[in-house]
């Protein structure tokens, strides 16, 4: 079994959590987390949003953003947002599932993440108004404590988050990207095996 494979089995072999909205207090939004493989290491994808952006200036993110009234479901606001944030069509993306809802502390949105492997190399076409950059990281970066990448809090512009984040390369994701990472490592990590970090 591949480990895209065991991606799917485990995402796919348990509820999904869900956060209610009764009163409309948050706004529904959707990310994309893509996957691929590149050189034998499935690697995760990710944004560095521009200062020109509402939230969340200058982090690193997945796709994604707030549901559109004309969304036939959230599967659909996660592809679109990938499509319009970096050219990733829609028929490119093979959905393997999806994990918890997440809230964000500051901006009050539910996020409701989905799990998607993408092709390699890939004809991105960055929007210069959301996105800065793509940021790629190797998978193993998020499952490996000993190596260092794995952190209890980061300083942020002088700010210290107390909670999981991540450093690679120069890169520090926080926040409720870094916990949604978080959750799906724990759902999925004891099903994966990166001997080498490789497949």
């Amino acid at each position: 079994m591949t480990i895209i494979e065991k991606i799917r089995d485990s995402l796919n072999s348990r509820e999904v959590k869900t956060i209610d909205n009764p009163d409309s207090r948050y706004i529904h939004s959707s990310v994309l987390i893509p996957l691929f493989s590149k050189d034998g290491q499935y690697m995760v994808l990710f944004t560095k949003r521009t200062n020109r952006v509402e939230h969340h200036k200058g982090q690193i993110s997945f796709p994604g953003g707030a549901v559109d009234k004309d969304d036939g479901s959230l599967e659909e606001t996660a592809l679109r947002e990938a499509y319009e944030e970096i050219g990733l069509l829609k028929s490119d993306v093979k959905l393997l599932g999806r994990i918890d809802d997440m809230i964000t502390m500051v901006s009050d949105f539910i996020v409701h993440p989905f799990v998607g492997r993408i092709p390699y190399p890939y004809p991105f076409k960055i929007n210069p108004h959301e996105v800065d950059s793509i940021v790629v990281i190797p998978l193993y970066v998020f499952m490996d404590k000993i190596s260092g990448h794995i952190k209890d809090s980061v300083n942020v512009d002088g700010f210290i988050y107390h909670g999981t984040s991540y450093e690679y390369q120069g890169h520090v994701i926080w926040g409720a990207t870094a916990r949604i990472m978080e959750n799906f490592i724990h759902f999925v990590g004891a099903n994966l095996c990166l001997p080498g970090k490789r497949e």
